[in-house]
């Protein structure tokens, strides 16, 4: 159980009082919960609900297995790999600690789940909070004490204390041939806008620095409120979000047309929202994003990366791909190379395609053999690789503010407005770097390029 290290869980606190208030029971022992986090940062983020809400009800949080009275497993599902390592997760829960309560992406599958592991103790779908806290009730009764059980200004977090995500909606209504989420988490939901900035600003007050603004697709936010006032509701909130003073990035942004209106807010270093997009642009050969049941429009995506670099030169584009996608062809496969060379994106992914137990692709023709989908993902992070590390190479000289991620004897590592936590790359200052600490921005100059990380001095 080793997903969210200890020095990075502000939530572990597990206070115990050494002098009699009279109210608290001598030798009270406080019910603990343990938690496994697995899969993307969306999930991350119902991990945290589910532990402020025990935290609230008078339950410890157990960085270890031995140490909890019950585990909770928060699975993922999305392919059949991250099923595998949730069953394995649950497994390595049951020998651990006997008592697990499963959740997640794979608990919309419980005959799957209890199939492989019947000894667990209930098993509930994605963003069930109210079922999760029921299961986690029968199993280890809460014990509250308002003397003793204090809850973080923030909630508990599984990141650091410096940067926090923030979920604006669930669910999504794309019906991408590869995907199985919306079965999964329905339809879009959009957040209220009041709630989404309630708390961004409690985040903000206890010290956040960067909000990381998640969802299956940002750009939909709002279109689901039939009564909306705008058609693009997400404008108006990443300009909200732009003035709380911390950094906000986004995530997960499909191109759709009102996203070039973002790029001018990018653009303005007193706005907040970094120049940064995380696009899925999946693929670029028309046919293949046909039969994947995406918009198939690569030359116009070409047409739009242009003008949002013409509007913002410094924003950073960041996008994952599929190779090896049904009936994907060598000649399809090179108009992605060839897109990907016209494109020069910053940050890039890719993931080898697999059937997930559901999925409407599965049925598809023609299915790439394993040999030559591994041979494409080569080539692929090859170009990548070289994109990325000559779009560093110019940023060799330049000035830029750079926020600090953590710091030992050797260096103090940052991220620069163009990396986003755990995915991107990284900037590291390793000289006059001892008085730095995580959460602080510091001002440097970029003299030296990697493939994917830059080392800069301080100014």
């Amino acid at each position: 159980m080793a997903q969210n290290p200890p020095d990075l869980r502000p939530d572990l606190s597990n206070p115990r009082l050494e002098r009699d208030l009279g109210t608290v029971r001598p030798g009270r022992k406080q019910p603990t919960i343990g938690m496994v986090s697995l899969g993307c940062p969306k999930a991350l983020v119902d991990s945290e609900r589910i532990l402020t809400r025990l935290r609230a009800e008078g339950y410890g949080i157990s960085p270890d297995y031995s140490g909890a009275d019950a585990v909770i497993v928060n699975t993922c599902g999305f392919l059949d790999s991250a099923k595998a390592e949730s069953l394995d997760a649950i497994g390595e829960a049951l020998t651990e600690n006997g008592r697990v309560i499963v959740t997640g992406c794979l608990g919309a599958e419980p005959d799957y789940i209890t199939g492989a592991h019947p000894r667990v103790l209930a098993v509930t779908g994605p963003h069930q909070y109210e079922q999760v806290l029921d299961a986690v009730h029968a199993a280890v009764p809460p014990d509250p004490d308002p003397f003793v059980d204090l809850l973080p200004a923030r909630g508990v977090s599984l990141t650091p204390h410096h940067y926090s995500y923030l979920k604006i909606s669930e669910g999504c209504n794309h019906k991408c041939k590869f995907c199985i989420i919306p079965d999964m988490r329905g339809r879009l939901q959009s957040r209220p806008a009041k709630a989404v900035m309630r708390e961004a600003e409690k985040l903000v007050e206890a010290g956040v620095r960067e909000l990381l603004v998640i969802s299956q697709d940002t750009s939909a936010y709002g279109t689901d409120w039939k009564d909306r006032e705008v058609k693009a509701p997400i404008l108006d909130l990443a300009r909200e979000l732009g003035t709380l003073g911390a950094w906000v990035r986004l995530h997960y942004v499909y191109p759709y047309p009102h996203v070039r209106e973002l790029i001018p807010h990018m653009a303005d270093p007193a706005s907040g929202l970094l120049p940064y997009l995380d696009i899925p642009f999946q693929h670029a050969h028309p046919d293949t994003l046909r039969r994947m049941a995406r918009p198939a429009a690569a030359a116009r995506t070409l047409d739009e990366i242009a003008a949002w670099r013409r509007d913002c030169p410094d924003i950073t584009l960041r996008s994952t791909f599929i190779v090896g996608y049904p009936g994907e062809t060598e000649e399809e496969f090179q108009t992605l190379l060839d897109w990907l060379d016209e494109a020069q994106l910053d940050r890039v992914g890719c993931f080898q395609y697999e059937n997930v137990e559901g999925a409407r692709s599965n049925a598809l023709p023609d299915h790439v053999p394993d040999p030559v989908k591994q041979e494409r993902w080569e080539r692929f992070m090859e170009k990548a690789q070289a994109i990325s590390a000559e779009r560093l190479e110019a940023k060799v000289g330049k000035r830029m503010q750079v926020i600090v991620d953590s710091v030992d004897e050797e260096a103090a590592t940052c991220r620069t407005m163009g990396d986003a936590p755990e995915i991107d790359g990284h900037l590291y200052i390793d000289d006059n770097f001892a008085d730095l600490s995580a959460g602080q921005l510091v001002e440097v100059e970029v003299d030296e390029a990697g493939d994917y990380d830059l080392w800069a001095r301080r100014l």
